[in-house]
């Protein structure tokens, strides 16, 4: 067994997509559109969905916005240098809502981004294998 995907309902699709993609680095794995049902799924990721965990943007056409709730955390993202990609979210447009830098209680170096709606995306450094 595995993880195959977290779904995340957005509002704007094009602008998610933007988020993921141009800000994030990830690649559009896949789209489709299902009139019928009103709502695009969309497929985000570093690599093939065969061998990562993805993520599915799910934009159903008649929402205008939701509410996020406080159960949900965040998605987390490893990066190799967590005060280096903050800088390049930033030059892009993207929002760091907490800056790079050292866990409280830890020495994990971590930041945090949010993307068009809301969500919450982790950076974290490379874990260490103790």
């Amino acid at each position: 067994m595995r993880i195959l995907h977290t779904m995340l309902r957005v509002t704007d699709l094009e602008q998610s997509l933007a988020f993921y993609t141009d800000v994030l680095g990830m690649r559009l794995l896949r789209r489709k559109d299902y009139p019928e049902g009103r709502f695009t799924l969309a497929f985000v990721g570093y690599g093939e969905e065969s061998e990562q965990t993805v993520l599915e943007l799910t934009h159903n056409w008649d929402t205008d916005a939701y509410e996020l709730g406080n159960a949900y955390g965040h998605v987390a993202i490893e990066v190799d240098d967590v005060y280096a990609a903050c800088e390049a979210i930033k030059a892009k447009g993207g929002a760091v809502v907490r800056e790079a830098g050292p866990m409280k209680h830890g020495s994990s170096i971590l930041a945090f981004v949010k993307d068009p709606d809301g969500y919450m995306v982790e950076l974290l450094s490379p874990q260490r294998k103790d």
